[in-house]
């Protein structure tokens, strides 16, 4: 269906939805996902594009978090590696092995993470993606030929998962489409409808493609706008008291040069306490994370200066070719949406990633925290609650074995085309229609015209910035070569979509300040 179809669902001012779901992240989209899955009428809307915000910010993991198990969240540890399986089981086009090395600079440390991450092993049981080992200092280098090597003594292997977040969640919603659900990107719900009892009853929702405004009726109505938790929280209670502790985490990209190989790094504790990651992804490699409270939240956060001079510099210590500010391809800031803490004091890496769930008394339910991992186990916990808060007949959820749109086991995780899955191949066939588009975007991007032409068409797609930061990630992998890709990519759009010169040039001039905030100078 297209976009446009949902927008005319939303003008019949008779319906009334069974569910209605504010937010088109991680958490929104598995909701109205498992909702759709279980045969009841959804509607999701979603004030940007879908996972613009944090769920198209991570570190491209799907992981049982070591961190985690250092603090000894073992229940949550064991619900991420069990929810791990289950999406590599659904969707192997989009999640698959990963193997980091915990490269180890002190005699203490190869027992101590060695026995850790067995215990990490053991607790994914039948969900296993391969078993940890101890290696000598040697073949720690054969595995990754950039690990700085002064003082090595050796490392530990183990395995994790790995995913493209932003294709993930635009699975997710085609999945929602095809078993009857309507999500809806670029609709801001604006207030809340309450009937005579004061209970939540609808929502007040704006296109801002259009200008045009909808009253939505539901039976019942859920919250699930990650950062945006409070702001949505209150339009029902202005008084409520504030959910989230929001914590920003940059990533740096760079060339693969710098680590070499197909393995990854894990540093367990940086300075700040913190884990990062040194990931192969897209033929680059992904450095993060950072953690820094902030005050406030917003849709396109930007990196701070001390930020990105900690990555690089803690690259430099585990990298034997050092990288600096200009190797530097992209920079991308995601915001936690991390539970507030009830005492104050406590760091936001400190702070609850389990999902927390609410109904106030007029009846909003609120799904905030959690983790990209997690996603379906936390949706399957919404829609069981939000069923007994809209008086609907209990139907189980059955996305514990719902293959995902796309599902194929036949795919290259080393060709970017995997994220499509079994539509690859009518992707690389619109080159009969279009065979002056069946070339690369740059020479630093894996990307075709092509898949342009298919974003416009069948994903939704309705800014140049959807297509170049999230149906392709080419924004994130190198920014400059993206910004370059833009006008061309706004002209085959316009095309696509039946827009003037006039709306060419404003993408282009939208798409060339956002893309600032990613280049690091």
């Amino acid at each position: 269906m297209k976009r446009s179809d949902f927008i005319q669902q939303m003008e019949d001012d008779s319906r009334e939805w069974d569910f209605i779901i504010i937010g088109g992240g991680a958490t929104g989209l598995g909701a109205g996902l498992d909702a759709a899955a279980r045969g009841y009428s959804v509607l999701l809307l979603e004030q940007g594009d879908f996972a613009e915000a944090t769920s198209s910010r991570s570190t491209k993991m799907v992981h049982g978090g070591v961190r985690y198990l250092a603090q000894g969240n073992i229940s949550l540890v064991m619900e991420a590696l069990r929810e791990r399986g289950i999406l590599r089981q659904n969707a192997p086009h989009m999640c698959y092995n990963q193997k980091f090395i915990v490269p180890d600079y002190k005699w203490w440390g190869l027992p101590y993470y060695g026995v850790g991450l067995k215990a990490y092993d053991m607790l994914a049981r039948k969900y296993s993606f391969g078993s940890s080992r101890i290696l000598s200092a040697g073949k720690v280098v054969k595995e990754v030929p950039g690990v700085l090597t002064n003082k090595l003594k050796g490392g530990v292997t183990y395995h994790d998962g790995q995913f493209d977040d932003a294709r993930l969640a635009l699975t997710l919603a085609r999945t929602m489409s095809d078993m009857g659900g309507s999500p809806v990107n670029y609709t801001r719900v604006n207030d809340l409808l309450k009937n005579s009892s004061g209970y939540v009853c609808g929502v007040k929702a704006e296109d801002k493609l259009t200008g045009k405004t909808y009253e939505i009726k539901g039976k019942a109505v859920i919250n699930a706008t990650g950062i945006f938790t409070d702001e949505a929280m209150n339009m029902d209670n202005p008084s409520h008291k504030n959910l989230i502790a929001p914590s920003q985490g940059i990533h740096i990209v760079i060339d693969r040069e710098f680590l070499g190989g197909e393995t990854g790094i894990m540093v367990p504790k940086t300075d700040d306490g913190r884990v990062i990651f040194f990931v192969p992804w897209h033929g680059k490699v992904v450095v993060g994370t950072t953690d820094t409270p902030i005050s406030s939240v917003c849709m396109e956060p930007k990196a701070l200066e001390e930020e990105i001079d900690f990555l690089v510099e803690h690259s430099a210590r585990y990298l034997c070719k050092a990288p600096t500010r200009a190797d530097v391809r992209s920079v991308f800031v995601g915001i936690r949406p991390l539970i507030a803490a009830d005492q104050d004091g406590c760091k936001t890496s400190a702070l609850s990633r389990d999902h927390y769930l609410t109904v106030s008394p007029n009846k909003l339910l609120t799904i905030a925290g959690g983790k990209w991992t997690t996603y379906r186990h936390m949706a399957e916990d919404c829609i069981d609650n939000a069923i007994k808060m809209g008086g609907h007949t209990f139907r189980p959820s059955p996305t514990k074995h719902l293959k995902l749109h796309g599902y194929t086991e036949e795919y290259d995780h080393n060709d970017h085309m995997h994220v499509y899955g079994s539509e690859a191949a009518e992707i690389k066939a619109l080159a009969r229609e279009f065979p002056e588009l069946n070339e690369s975007m740059s020479e630093g991007l894996p990307y075709s015209w092509l898949e342009v032409v298919w974003a416009a068409r069948n994903e939704w797609a309705q800014t140049v910035s959807d297509v170049l930061c999230r149906r392709t990630r080419a924004l994130i992998l190198n920014a400059k070569a993206t910004a370059a890709a833009a006008p061309k990519t706004a002209e085959i759009m316009a095309r696509e979509l039946g827009k003037d010169e006039k709306w060419i040039r404003e993408q282009v001039e939208h798409f060339n300040t956002l893309a600032r905030n990613y280049i690091v100078s």
